[in-house]
């Protein structure tokens, strides 16, 4: 891994760096492979309970996908192909993370990068954040999956607004149409991310995993493996040292430390 990428810890919690400041954090083919390989060792290692990523400085989120490299990187069909596979598997990666995942974002968050923010569970923004999609100015089909994460998140209208414009949203308005779920002062943003994600990380593990699969077996269409899923998740949790954990400090009026075992 290059420096960049950065990758920090503070208790519970991992930050996921974008540290191209200089490129607005543009993200560069290896670093899309970087964030795949990073965010699926973050869901296995069991100190991480949940992950932020950011931007470094507070100009840009990221620009998007660093455009100076598709002449050598995705100079044509078959190369595009391979491109859009490593991509695809860094959305897939944060999406079915095991671990809740913020993006914070402060300034520009534009192209690719607006689809990882939006394959995190949550994106706290800072006011005075820009947000776009410029696929249809480049002659670019935006991934099935993003498209279809931006419409459970804004609705169809929206999402052909936005994809067929190319426009630049702002921050209002991308609170008002349910892109992003805070909007916040910018010398608050990292407080209120970092607290409330402080918040989830004292919650119960097991719990946590097991809403985050719900509502992605709900997005999907429920079936009968994930149902079959989903009864073993709530077994897991009922048979859990965490589940007795939460009941003792709840009959003792303390708060439950819970191991997410």
């Amino acid at each position: 891994m290059s420096d960049d990428i950065l990758v920090q810890q503070d208790g519970a919690i991992a930050t996921l760096v974008l540290n191209r400041p200089r490129m607005r954090n543009a993200i560069n083919l290896a670093m899309w492979a970087d964030i795949a390989r990073l965010t699926q060792g973050f869901g296995k290692d069991d100190s991480v309970r949940a992950v932020v990523y950011r931007g470094a400085g507070t100009e840009a989120f990221a620009s998007g996908a660093d455009i100076s490299e598709f002449p050598a990187s995705r100079k044509d069909a078959e190369t595009a192909q391979r491109y859009n596979a490593t991509t695809a598997a860094a959305y897939a990666a944060v999406r079915e993370c095991a671990k809740p995942t913020v993006a914070l974002i402060h300034g520009f968050c534009m192209g690719g990068a607006v689809g990882l923010a939006m394959a995190c569970d949550l994106r706290f923004a800072a006011e005075g954040s820009k947000f776009g999609i410029p696929a249809a100015r480049l002659s670019i089909v935006y991934p099935s999956e993003a498209i279809a994460q931006l419409v459970d998140l804004v609705g169809p209208a929206y999402a052909k607004d936005i994809l067929f414009s190319a426009r630049t949203v702002s921050d209002r308005e991308a609170l008002a149409i349910g892109l992003i779920q805070r909007l916040v002062p910018a010398a608050d943003l990292e407080a209120t991310t970092y607290d409330y994600l402080r918040l989830v990380a004292d919650n119960a593990p097991l719990s946590v995993r097991g809403s985050k699969v719900t509502i992605q077996a709900y997005l999907a269409g429920f079936t009968d493996d994930s149902r079959a899923r989903l009864r073993a998740l709530s077994m897991e949790a009922a048979s859990s040292e965490d589940y007795r954990e939460g009941t003792r400090a709840f009959l003792e009026k303390r708060r439950p430390t819970f191991q997410g075992r």
